[in-house]
């Protein structure tokens, strides 16, 4: 109780040193609200980034491994046999449903084929539309969440019917005004009814594929528009890991098996696929945000570095200044971590206040637009912030601190 006493008002007596000194304290914390503005800035606008980027490619599926022709990773420049990978096979619907037979790993499977084109309704017309393709099991490997009507049931594909799920751009522009469940419009001249409709997304940073833009409709009413499989469009084969499946190792593995031995391929044979996993990509935008991140720190770094030496200098002044306090209050029996505290909880509540500051800056900064990009302050950078803060403080007032705390009282006395 003692302890914790002391500690108090070592707290106190920092807290009324820095009052008292307003304006030498306001300068001093300057450093440090311009580094820890810096770091946390720039982390917060790396975070939004990353997430907005890698929210972009959530068309492409979380824990997703799709066949394809060419992998996503293409090697070293110059270096790319896109001869090799153009001559391969397309996938088939039959390699599709041996899959599906067989795959043990695989939480779910599916296979769908995408075009774009025009829709239109009437007088309204929306182009560049992402049209898909799909069974069923669409929505167990592909998030695709449902704001009104619903998705397709498996006898209303294998009856062929023309129906379609459509995205909300592509519904506010063909049925202004109204709920487009049950309305019909044409695809190259084919009637197709809504039986429901996408989620809303909203705009990202990257220009890439977005269920707002997008119609699903199922897989042999999309035959009757496209020629796919051998000698049309390629569709893709994808199947969804299992959680514990780390790295998506197992179902890899048993996918390559499986499909070699559909395309009867010998033992001495190349894979004539691909299987690529949509990890790679967030996982290649995550590569580069870690270097924009260590800019970060380095640009930080240094305004925290001049902001913990304007501390350092401060303490040092501070306990020159009082000097002759420090010998009284070690003459009338005040312990060495008592002095300790003093200028220790000093310099942290400077640092603390400058990070805060900087942190306060941050947060007003994310109310600014910008485009399509929100910035999100995190609970994670606030930490960091307030943790690199008390870190400087430390590490400025150590030193000063401890001077202070092994003066002698009858030196300190006579100091003037």
């Amino acid at each position: 109780m003692l302890f914790l006493r002391l500690s108090w008002e070592s707290l106190r007596f920092a807290l009324n040193a820095l009052k008292s000194n307003l304006t030498r304290t306001v300068l001093s914390l300057l450093g440090v609200t311009v580094g820890i503005f810096a770091i946390i800035a720039v982390f917060t606008l790396v975070d939004s980034l990353e997430n907005n980027i890698k929210s972009s490619f959530a068309f492409l599926g979380t824990n997703v491994i799709r066949v394809d022709k060419f992998p996503f990773q293409s090697g070293p420049p110059g270096n790319f046999p896109w001869w090799k990978y153009f001559r391969r096979p397309n996938n088939t619907v039959e390699e599709y449903e041996f899959l599906k037979n067989r795959l043990t790993t695989a939480e779910g499977i599916t296979i769908s084929a995408s075009a774009s084109t025009t829709v239109t309704a009437g007088s309204n017309a929306y182009q560049g539309v992402q049209l898909t393709g799909a069974f069923e099991d669409y929505g167990d490997v592909y998030d695709a969440p449902i704001e009104e009507g619903r998705l397709f049931n498996g006898n209303e594909i294998k009856a062929a019917r023309n129906l379609a799920v459509i995205g909300k751009k592509i519904a506010d522009t063909l049925f202004p005004n109204q709920s487009p469940i049950g309305k019909e419009f044409k695809i190259k001249g084919l009637k197709f009814v809504v039986v429901g409709v996408f989620e809303e997304e909203g705009s990202g940073v990257l220009d890439l594929p977005s269920k707002d833009e997008a119609c699903l409709i199922p897989y042999p009413a999309f035959t009757k528009l496209f020629n796919t499989g051998k000698n049309g469009i390629n569709p893709t084969i994808a199947a969804k890991g299992m959680e514990e499946d780390v790295g998506l190792v197992g179902i890899e593995n048993e996918m390559i098996g499986l499909l070699r031995a559909k395309r009867a391929l010998k033992p001495t044979e190349d894979d004539s696929f691909s299987l690529n996993k949509t990890e790679f990509l967030q996982n290649a935008i995550g590569s580069v945000f870690d270097v924009i991140s260590t800019a970060g720190w380095v640009i930080g770094g240094f305004s925290i570095l001049v902001g913990g030496f304007g501390i350092a200098n401060i303490m040092f002044v501070s306990v020159r200044e009082r000097t002759n306090i420090i010998g009284i209050q070690k003459s009338l029996g005040a312990k060495n971590y008592f002095i300790l505290f003093q200028f220790l909880f000093e310099a942290v509540c400077l640092s603390l206040i400058g990070g805060g500051t900087g942190i306060i800056l941050v947060y007003f900064l994310s109310f600014v637009q910008l485009g399509s990009l929100d910035l999100v302050l995190s609970p994670g950078n606030i930490i960091l912030g307030l943790g690199v803060s008390s870190i400087i403080g430390v590490v400025s007032g150590i030193v000063p601190a401890t001077l202070a705390a092994r003066m002698d009282p009858v030196e300190a006395i006579r100091t003037t």
